[in-house]
């Protein structure tokens, strides 16, 4: 994993061992994306995704607390099995938005942009996300850490 601060977004690379369309799938089927999204403590309860331009999805992360962290997010470019562009927000649990300050978290933009590349890489699969909009230093490190969990969790589902 490599990241990316000159930029002012987090940008984060990893390659899979496994193939291109199963990656993919890993974002775009409710059931797989479950599996893996957030940090090591967290689950992933709820996951409905209407993954097309214009489409939705809406998420929540459980903490080992018991709370969730809701977030939505609307599509805004898919390329089949390449990228997707999706303007993500945290929410409620009806899916209205809602400030970071909401969850205790400091106050961060309303949306925020996440662009995911997936380039094939005979067998294995090159991950690009690219996290624009978090704040420097405290929440980009959380951001990071958060992220490099998440994706041990979705390398680890992809062997499954």
């Amino acid at each position: 994993m490599s990241t990316n601060v000159e930029s002012k977004a987090l940008v984060i690379e990893r390659v899979f061992d496994a193939p291109q369309e199963l990656v993919w799938k890993a974002w775009t089927e409710p059931e797989r994306f479950k599996q893996w999204w957030g940090p090591r403590e967290y689950s992933c309860p709820v996951a409905e995704i209407d993954f097309r331009v214009g489409g939705k999805f809406l998420q929540s992360m459980r903490g080992p607390d018991g709370k969730d962290i809701w977030g939505i997010g609307t599509y805004k470019e898919i390329v089949p099995l390449e990228r997707f562009v999706v303007a993500n927000s945290f929410a409620d649990e009806k899916g209205n938005v809602v400030p970071a300050t909401h969850y205790g978290m400091p106050e961060m933009p309303l949306e925020m942009l996440l662009t995911v590349t997936f380039e094939d890489l005979g067998g294995k699969t090159k991950m690009t996300i690219e996290h624009e909009g978090l704040p420097a230093g405290e929440m980009t490190d959380g951001a990071t850490q958060g992220w490099s969990e998440s994706l041990d969790k979705l390398a680890a589902s992809l062997r499954e």
